[in-house]
């Protein structure tokens, strides 16, 4: 398959019609790929839509994204029927209770596949923003293969990783939207050692660039990437494909995931076989 992983600014809209335009020119620009990921928190942008009162305040942004998601998701559809792709919607804010969760959304080209929201919150979000955690991992069957969602900060806890690969996910996706390159490469670091330990494709995107008219997402730093174990079946590095630091677009890897399975049964090294291993006691 042909993966797409966006590395993806956000925007001002002054109305809808200007954001739908901005998606299908991105889903445009990815013609050919199989699967495209949008990042975390890329929902956030609109929140524009109710101006710049509201788009500047912490809790009526969330109302207000939350609000035109329904919009957004027909767009997302419309798009992955009309391409005939697999979509990870880029996440955003929804109200299921008092307090919202932070929802992806998989699309196939016959509608609407799945969500995965968020497991663990990071500090802005539970102690600033209010955003809570729904906890539940899923695996969702795909015409492309068996897929798992960490997203952003999720990556970064082994358990949540392992979990999904154990229920026979061979293609992680972890879409990002960290303010400091230090927080970006937490996310990197994570989502390159859930590749090694579970020997399997992980597809990382981030959002970039500056939103000086949002206090939640106003600044955005990461590259885009697909990474693989270094395992002797893949590169040695790791990293299948990435993107310049900052850059907006596409990044693009062909990716069979037979080599996932391949991996597993002859890699140079069988971390995936070997986990049960690890699990240890401390002795003394």
């Amino acid at each position: 398959m042909k993966i797409a992983a966006a590395a993806y600014p956000l925007d001002w809209f002054d109305d809808f019609a200007a954001f739908e335009a901005k998606l299908t020119r991105w889903v445009q620009a990815a013609e050919g790929a199989d699967l495209l990921v949008f990042p975390e928190y890329g929902a956030m942008e609109l929140a524009s839509l109710g101006g710049r009162a509201v788009a500047g305040d912490l809790e009526r942004s969330l109302h207000e994204a939350a609000r035109q998601q329904p919009a957004a998701e027909s767009v997302y559809a419309r798009l992955a029927r009309d391409h005939g792709c697999h979509i990870l919607a880029a996440s955003g804010p929804v109200f299921d209770g008092p307090r919202p969760v932070n929802r992806a959304v998989l699309f196939g080209p016959g509608g609407r596949i799945g969500h995965q929201d968020k497991q663990v919150m990071t500090r802005f979000e539970r102690e600033t923003w209010d955003v809570t955690g729904a906890p539940g991992l899923r695996v969702f069957d795909t015409d492309l293969g068996r897929i798992g969602v960490l997203i952003c900060y999720d990556s970064e806890f082994p358990l949540l990783g392992r979990a999904l690969a154990e229920a026979g996910a061979e293609l992680l996706l972890v879409p990002s939207c960290t303010d400091t390159v230090a927080g970006f490469n937490r996310v990197r670091i994570g989502a390159m050692a859930r590749a090694l330990e579970n020997q399997c494709v992980v597809v990382h995107a981030p959002t970039v660039g500056d939103c000086d008219w949002s206090p939640a997402v106003d600044e955005n730093r990461g590259r885009a990437a697909i990474y693989g174990p270094p395992d002797g079946l893949w590169p040695e590095t790791g990293i299948i494909a990435e993107g310049e630091m900052d850059s907006p677009g596409w990044v693009f890897a062909e990716v069979d995931l037979a080599r996932v399975r391949e991996s597993r049964e002859k890699g140079a090294v069988l971390p995936f076989r070997h986990w049960p291993e690890s699990r240890q006691s401390v002795i003394g």
